[in-house]
């Protein structure tokens, strides 16, 4: 066959091939989702949806879709993505039977965890498993660990500070700290010891692909970053995953390594760990991992080595990641805050802490900061703005009969998603300030019910985030002691975010001087 015939049988057979593969599906097979509008594309493929978690702006482009095409939003060809927040209890509460989307067969790397599984029983069995290392009492004996950390930190944040211009103050980019802290310290809990990160000031982990084989440095986070972008966009085109490895787009080869580079930075502590159990000090440790050792499942058994790589490659993406992403917006949203409304957020905030917080600790405790109102709906408020689990978390519509939604319908096999992001910058649920940093919308006197419904930053439900009292924990030791050592202005307009799985920060540029 000469050059001429192939191109011409190729003419020929790829449009046939679109047009049976995209189009007729969307006359035959989902008719059903017809009347729901939605971008072009995304009526007949997830290459819509898939182009912008590409481009790392997801939430955006469907935010934008919502305020497009209204309330209900054909996102893919058997996606709806549902910008209400009864939704929320329609998707994702206890008992509906949905099941996660394939989309997270994309995240797997080993064996599935407790994040990435779609087996309703291996998910009850896993997560019976790791709750008991987030129960109440196992997070307050996190806190020494904790504390060592921030102590490094608080010292690094010292020497930056004092480089100060003649107004006292120096310029730095808290993304990177926020990174660096959140890292260390789920390395301690998670894995036995911080990455050294903070000490080292730079972003910065051992990897080991292959057991036995060559240890290399790696850049944790954008490592993580990169692994974020690349499993959220196979997860939306699973025909490409084979051939991820081989595709000419940079974008794909570099995130199908930070994959395995991201396994090999957690087989690589947990390896280290598990070397050292016989020794004293790390038989003392109390840990994510020494409980996840030293627990049994419902069918008695402990979990193996290769399931605990899988764990903790949970509890590092999710420790690290949404910690280091939400602490710094938090920051961000306070210190903008007190740029747009002088006086009304931080003298507020560092009195609260003053008074809780003696002049002698350089670090704020759990105890301290626990219960501190305003600190809380301060964290709240960032949460909310930010909105770190961003995207709609897709699920399967499970049963026979299907789900309704108000007049709608979908029946089983519907893939159907909330996008928190979306809810959370609804005007009719949160007011026409809605774009704006006012913690006091928190405040039990304002926070309405249908706020309450609405407000989803650790999702919900029965998949609903194990460590969020851990992550709570981190969040209000962080921010409480960096607002109250420091005196901090915003040097920045506004913060740019780019999104993998969670939604991220680029920078955070402040000016930072020791308070007096």
């Amino acid at each position: 066959m000469d050059l001429l015939q192939y191109l011409f049988l190729c003419s020929i057979f790829i449009p046939l091939w679109i047009v049976l593969y995209y189009i007729v599906p969307y006359f035959t097979t989902y008719t059903h989702l017809r009347h729901i509008p939605g971008p072009f594309v995304a009526k007949f493929s997830n290459i819509w949806l898939a182009h912008y978690s590409r481009k790392g702006q997801r939430y955006a482009a469907v935010h934008a879709a919502h305020r497009r095409y209204g309330r209900l939003v054909r996102v893919g060809y058997n996606h709806i993505s549902i910008a209400d927040e009864r939704g929320i209890q329609v998707v994702y509460a206890h008992g509906n039977g949905f099941l996660k989307d394939t989309f997270y067969e994309a995240f797997v790397s080993g064996v599935p965890g407790v994040f990435n599984t779609r087996d309703r029983a291996q998910h009850t069995r896993k997560r019976k498993i790791v709750a008991h290392a987030f129960s109440p009492g196992a997070v307050v004996a996190f806190e020494s660990h904790m504390a060592e950390n921030l102590d490094r930190w608080v010292k690094q944040l010292d020497m930056i500070a004092a480089q100060g211009d003649v107004n006292g103050f120096a310029r730095v980019n808290m993304m990177p700290w926020c990174t660096y802290i959140a890292f260390d310290i789920i390395g301690d809990l998670a894995f036995g010891a911080p990455f050294g990160m903070v000490e080292k000031g730079r972003d910065e982990c051992e990897s080991q692909v292959r057991p036995g084989g060559p240890v290399v440095l790696t850049r944790g986070a954008e490592t993580l970053n990169r692994r974020g972008e690349v499993s959220s966009t196979l997860g939306l085109l699973p025909s490409l995953r084979p051939y991820a490895n081989y595709l000419p787009d940079p974008f794909f080869t570099k995130g199908m390594q930070s994959v395995q580079n991201l396994h090999g930075i957690a087989s690589m502590a947990v390896s280290k760990r598990l070397d050292d159990t016989g020794k004293p000090e790390q038989n003392k440790r109390h840990d994510i991992l020494a409980l996840l050792l030293k627990s049994k499942g419902p069918d008695g058994l402990p979990m193996q080595r290769n399931e605990l790589i899988s764990e903790s490659l949970t509890q590092l993406i999710a420790g690290s990641d949404t910690v280091s992403n939400t602490s710094c917006a938090i920051i961000y949203w306070i210190l903008a805050g007190e740029r747009d409304a002088p006086g009304t957020i931080l003298p507020r905030l560092q009195q609260e802490l003053d008074a809780a917080i003696p002049s002698t600790g350089a670090i704020a405790t759990h105890v301290q900061v626990k219960n501190l109102p305003f600190l809380r709906r301060c964290i709240d408020e960032g949460m909310r703005l930010h909105s770190t689990s961003a995207l709609g978390l897709p699920r399967i519509v499970t049963s026979a009969s299907g789900v309704w939604f108000e007049d709608a319908h979908f029946p089983i096999g519907t893939v159907l998603s909330v996008p928190s992001y979306t809810v959370h910058h609804d005007a009719k649920i949160w007011g026409p300030d809605v774009g704006k940093f006012i913690p006091d919308r928190f405040s039990p006197q304002s926070f309405t019910s249908r706020q309450k419904m609405a407000f989803n930053p650790f999702s919900y439900g029965p998949r609903a985030c194990v460590g969020q009292n851990v992550a709570l924990m981190e969040l209000s030791l962080i921010v409480g002691t960096l607002i109250r050592r420091y005196d901090l202005v915003l040097e920045q307009k506004e913060m740019k975010c780019t999104e993998g799985f969670s939604k991220k920060p680029v920078e955070c540029w402040v000016r930072i001087k020791r308070r007096a």
